[in-house]
């Protein structure tokens, strides 16, 4: 086992901001990792399932459940015959699974088709009684459940066909979110944005609707918070209406100040400078907590351009000539928000905690790429195309602290950032889980179990001749010793 002890009295006053050298420590324990080895599978979303102590995890061609001891491989449920999975959520033992439906391009899926949620009995391992399959918007691509159950959220990503540098093929789906009622597990209503006022600024117009990312609910369950991230945006779901009531536009950050430092060029020396360029947020992964009876939302800024590659360009020559942009010459930027002077790159390389109607709150500025670069991980190759990549977000809630757990989907090992964030005005670093052997953090289950707390880490991206990768670790807060 590979155990860290984190934040000395004397750590905390360096490395951590706000924190205090009473506070207890936070330690991660490696518990066990699992190599994916079906052919096609990978792993991307995991999701906890406390009735029968397993993790299920979501990976194109199916669900392997896993069991939450050991690791082990319980089952794999092959989803082909319906199409690819690109998530899973599981409420009281009922699992929900979001697939691209099967329609038929020469054999390929056509996202652009509905797609499907299936439910799977979680101790069975077999499809629910009752109604199992429910059709909803195109390219399901994340759904989650209301804290009661009594809903489902389906963000139907709407995107059509299409692969790099190869431009989109008509039609455009309408992106959505459907509503499915879990007592009659029929779709009570769907979501769209026509006609939905939009408020903010630098709301982004990539020539395509509204995308639909990812859902977290508030702790009330009255309403959700929909990331749109290539509009750079995020959407309120009204879940007693059933509808959204606004479009917020995330406005851009800073390059050029202090504590967002960015190294702009991918040419094997790393230097965090301030630049003259901006980046649109654009988050990926999204999560909802409350401090003193407000809501505040945790973001992570990924950014992501168009999959045809027709919106960004680097920013030189596009936008004059590479001697007088250097160091932003070899920068990507979104080249229908820019012009000379006025550079604007995908995702902030940061999460940040913004209140209900969007204000920022916090933003961890260039932690999170200097602390990888610290622990000699930082790959220097997307230094110029968004940093380290925060993706997924998971929040828990430990000895009354509150947590966050920051995937960063582009450094040279599996990393996993932790902050403090009980009191979104004071937020704290605590440190950076790194698994040696997996790569690509996409998603997070953070979870408690029997008294324990857990983070089970989704790896994408197979090492070089090895597997994708699940892997666990346990979670404890430890008090420091008295003198």
């Amino acid at each position: 086992m590979k155990r860290s002890v984190l934040m000395t009295a004397i750590l905390a006053a360096t490395l951590s901001m706000g924190a205090t050298a009473a506070e207890p420590a936070l330690t991660f324990t490696h518990l066990w990792t699992h190599g994916h080895t079906t052919s096609g599978q990978v792993s991307e979303i995991p999701a906890f399932d406390r009735r029968t102590n397993t993790i299920w995890v979501s990976g194109v061609v199916g669900v392997d459940v896993l069991d939450a001891d050991t690791g082990s491989l319980v089952a794999h449920i092959d989803v082909r015959p319906y199409g690819f999975v690109n998530s899973v959520a599981i409420h009281n033992g009922l699992a929900a699974l979001a697939i691209e439906a099967v329609a038929g391009i020469n054999g390929a899926v056509d996202r652009r088709s509905p797609g499907i949620v299936l439910f799977y009995d979680t101790k069975t391992l077999s499809l629910s009684d009752g109604p199992s399959q429910v059709t909803v918007g195109a390219l399901p691509d994340m759904l989650t459940f209301t804290h009661d159950g009594s809903k489902l959220l389906v963000a139907n990503e709407g995107t059509p066909n299409a692969r790099a540098d190869v431009a989109y093929t008509a039609p455009d789906p309408a992106g959505s979110v459907s509503i499915i009622d879990m007592a009659t597990r029929t779709v009570m209503a769907t979501a769209g944005f026509a006609g939905v006022p939009t408020a903010g600024s630098n709301l982004r117009n990539t020539a395509m609707d509204f995308e639909p990312e990812y859902i977290a609910v508030n702790q009330e369950g009255t309403q959700a918070f929909v990331t749109v991230q290539e509009a750079n945006a995020i959407a309120v779901l009204d879940l007693t209406l059933n509808a959204f009531t606004q479009v917020i536009g995330l406005g851009a950050k800073n390059f050029n100040e202090a504590g967002n430092e960015i190294d702009p060029k991918d040419n094997s020396s790393v230097a965090f400078v301030n630049v003259a360029a901006k980046g649109l947020y654009m988050p990926d992964g999204v999560a909802a907590y409350q401090w003193r009876g407000n809501t505040y939302t945790v973001l992570a800024n990924e950014g992501d351009f168009r999959e045809d590659n027709v919106d960004r360009s680097a920013a030189s020559p596009t936008y004059g000539t590479a001697a007088a942009l250097a160091p932003l010459d070899r920068l990507r930027v979104s080249n229908t928000d820019s012009s000379v002077g006025n550079l604007y790159a995908a995702g902030a390389r940061s999460f940040s905690i913004r209140d209900a109607d969007g204000n920022l709150v916090y933003d961890s500025g260039s932690r999170l790429d200097k602390e990888a670069h610290d622990r000699l991980i930082y790959d220097d190759g997307r230094s110029r195309d968004k940093g380290v990549e925060p993706e997924g977000v998971a929040l828990l809630d430990i000895g009354g602290r509150t947590y966050a757990f920051i995937g960063l989907e582009r450094a040279l090992k599996s990393a996993v950032a932790i902050f403090d964030i009980t009191d979104p005005t004071d937020v704290s670093f605590v440190d950076m889980i790194v698994t040696d052997g997996d790569l690509s953090p996409e998603g997070l289950a953070a979870y408690k179990y029997r008294g324990n707390f857990y983070l089970a880490i989704a790896n994408e991206v197979p090492v070089t001749g090895g597997t994708s990768n699940t892997t666990l670790y346990l979670l404890e807060r430890v008090l420091p010793k008295s003198k």
